[in-house]
């Protein structure tokens, strides 16, 4: 039998935004299209659970380096609550642990019940989760039977609106900010209902700046030619739509794009997104309370400048 032929991996910049089937988890899911594309570096933007499906940006390359901000970026999601059994990891892949009966659910009485779920909260992450605790993940320890407390956090809940009310579960849209779980929310409107719930279906519709995303399968990028998956890239700086944007003028470019720092008197303070003359993007930086642009994280092609 012939030896299946090694992937030789290239330099590659962009993002994707990849519709992730269910039953993979992220990084699976990652690993797949990034031998697709050969890419020789690459990450996501945030884990979705095995059972979730929708948009996971992709980084490859240089927009590796703009993958921290895409996370603490808000999300929405859709998810059906089902009600009547708990488990261990707050969804359907769980084991059940405890089946409870479900009285008639008024969609009034769950409005009520959402309404405390909303704006800044106060919520305990699921054990199985991929949050770190002395190093090392949750649901690692989780696994292994071993007794965990979580501590509760605070958290960033939109809205939840009741899109469908159905006798035994709800279909809900959510938008949150960065960290929130949307299992924990399930898992608390059933305990507030009384007869505990969990996650039947999860999907992100988006995340911060790709509102309206144009989003891949894995199945469309296969059936692609090399120059066809290409052309579902967005650039990098697409990440950093909706930054404060400082344009350049080329010496100053020179100047930060060589380490050092640019006097920039009259401009507020904060990091910006900076570019070049010509519109192109270099990366992030930071204007201090000296009024002094410091370079935070610049691409590569920031050093030809």
């Amino acid at each position: 039998m012939n030896a299946r032929p090694r992937t030789v991996f290239r330099a590659l910049d962009g993002i994707l935004l990849l519709d992730k089937p269910a039953g993979i988890s992220s990084n699976q899911a990652l690993q797949r299209v990034r031998h697709l594309f050969r890419a020789d570096k690459a990450g996501h933007t945030g884990s979705l659970d095995p059972l979730a499906t929708g948009l996971l940006p992709l980084c490859f390359g240089e927009a590796t380096k703009i993958a921290g901000h895409l996370l603490g970026n808000d999300k929405a999601y859709e998810t059906v609550a089902r009600f009547g059994l708990t488990t261990d990891t707050d969804d359907a892949d769980g084991k059940p642990l405890r089946e409870r009966a479900v009285d008639a659910v008024v969609a009034d009485r769950l409005v009520s019940l959402l309404e405390p779920l909303t704006g800044r909260i106060r919520q305990r992450p699921p054990i199985y989760s991929a949050l770190k605790q002395g190093g090392e993940p949750l649901y690692a320890k989780a696994r292994r039977g071993e007794t965990i407390e979580v501590p509760e956090r605070e958290v960033m809940v939109h809205s939840i609106e009741l899109l469908e009310l159905r006798a035994d579960e709800a279909r809900l849209r959510i938008v949150c900010g960065s960290g929130t779980y949307v299992r924990s929310l399930v898992r608390d409107l059933g305990e507030a209902l009384g007869c505990g719930a969990h996650v039947a279906e999860l999907r992100r519709l988006w995340v911060e700046p790709f509102r309206e995303p144009r989003m891949f399968t894995i199945e469309a990028l296969q059936a692609m030619d090399e120059a066809g998956r290409e052309h579902c890239l967005l650039p990098v700086e697409a990440g950093l739509a909706g930054w404060r944007t400082l344009v350049l003028e080329p010496e100053q470019a020179q100047r930060l794009g060589q380490g050092q720092g640019v006097a920039m008197a009259g401009e507020v303070q904060g990091k910006v997104q900076v570019t070049d003359s010509q519109g192109r993007s270099l990366g992030l930086a930071e204007i201090g309370p000296d009024a002094i642009l410091r370079a935070k994280r610049l691409f590569r092609w920031a050093a030809r400048n």
